[in-house]
């Protein structure tokens, strides 16, 4: 297999997918395109990418081409089996589906003003009413998941899964942008934060030389 994805540093979607690759176990090659660059438009028009409209996280495995983060895990779910993503009890599966779902298409005022830019730490960011809704609609699913289903372990369901590898981007804004959180959220989020993997991206990140402008975003 072979995973593209952007920027590590600003690419949301593509932390999403390369979580779910190493997740899956499998092994696969990683193509990392700077994006917004100069080579951007041309290299957005190549083959690899034109299933995709262009875009990126986009998976190939042999003939098969997989875009968009979420259809990238579900994929990957069903070469190795759901369990591996998803919690096995029935209640707690359904939750997980559901708030990944809610996550993939919604909050669109705390994903507007609070660009992923895991290098940046912005003090005395002021969140919008529209944001500040988007946190508190977060921070109830969170405490939901860990009251229900999280005894197992320090994940929203207890064990790492895809409820977390879909939250792994909203943890980074939330440290980024210093949004206040309770205790129990914290925890959740340290825990996220010193996984293996997301350290292994977060250093990485921190290593590559580019930036996106329209994503340095100064404090409101």
């Amino acid at each position: 297999m072979k995973l593209i994805i952007g920027n590590r540093n600003f690419s949301s979607w593509s932390l999403r997918a390369w979580l779910a690759c190493r997740q899956s176990g499998l092994p696969f090659d990683l193509e990392v395109l700077p994006l917004y660059g100069p080579a951007w438009d041309e290299r957005r028009r190549a083959e690899d990418l034109a299933p995709a409209g262009g875009k990126v996280p986009v998976l190939w495995d042999g003939a098969a081409v997989v875009w968009d983060s979420l259809a990238i895990l579900e994929y990957l779910a069903d070469k190795v089996g759901r369990d591996r993503f998803w919690p096995r009890d029935d209640a707690a599966r359904g939750m997980a589906r559901a708030m990944v779902a809610e996550m993939h298409a919604g909050f669109p005022a705390l994903r507007g003003e609070c660009p992923m830019n895991l290098r940046a730490r912005i003090d005395g960011h002021v969140l919008s009413d529209a944001a500040r809704g988007d946190v508190v609609r977060i921070l109830t699913l969170w405490a939901q998941a860990r009251a229900r289903h999280g005894g197992g372990g320090p994940y929203l369901f207890g064990s790492f899964s895809a409820a977390d590898i879909a939250w792994a981007p909203v943890v980074g804004r939330f440290i980024t942008y210093g949004v206040p959180v309770p205790g129990f959220a914290m925890a959740y989020m340290e825990a996220l934060w010193e996984h293996d993997w997301m350290q292994n991206w977060l250093e990485l990140a921190e290593a590559e030389p580019w930036s996106v402008p329209a994503f340095e975003v100064q404090p409101r």
